[in-house]
């Protein structure tokens, strides 16, 4: 049993830790407006185009720190606080994952496929880790499931970070040829 929770704790400990190198970096890159006053509705679009991409939409989307791409309908949704200010590393960052979605870039699609399975792994692990640790005794592979199944949560977190830094990268790039 003692395994389980040492297995248990190393994944929550990594998994941590990746969650917080993204928030780190969006921190720090967050706070980089342009100097010549571009929105970040605007950067998205410029981005966009400079990039030969004309069919995804820029959006406005509630709620804050809320900015995705959207492969399925191609959009770049934009928190209300990106979309209309001059803090534009987010809209740069989220343009650089459309960027990523039209060169067909390998770790993004792998991260894409993953999701649905990410998606029933998360609705259900919570469950199957408290059945798990209240059943140790009678049915511990049902602690060992639900260990597994937090473990795909993680990998997918590994499989993201290569995918958030590149797309900071283009982002990045992009920003300073701008």
């Amino acid at each position: 049993m003692s395994m389980y929770w040492i297995l248990f704790i190393g994944i929550a400990i990594i998994s941590y830790i990746v969650q917080a190198s993204l928030q780190s970096k969006f921190k720090k890159y967050s706070k980089m407006p342009l100097s010549n006053g571009m929105t970040g509705k605007e950067v998205a679009e410029k981005m966009l185009h400079d990039n030969g991409i004309y069919d995804v939409r820029v959006t406005s989307t509630p709620g804050m720190l809320t900015d995705h791409y959207n492969p399925a309908n191609k959009t770049v949704n934009l928190s209300e606080g990106v979309y209309g200010s001059n803090s534009v590393a987010a809209a740069a960052h989220e343009c650089g994952h459309a960027v990523q979605h039209a060169r067909a870039y390998a770790p993004l699609k792998m991260r894409s496929a993953l999701v649905p399975v990410v998606q029933f792994s998360s609705s259900i692990m919570t469950w199957v880790l408290l059945g798990g640790i209240l059943m140790v005794n009678t049915f511990p592979q049902l602690l060992l499931a639900g260990i597994c199944l937090f473990a795909m949560t993680t990998l997918f977190s590994f499989i993201t970070l290569p995918v958030e830094i590149n797309a900071s990268h283009r982002a990045l790039v992009w920003l300073s040829k701008a």
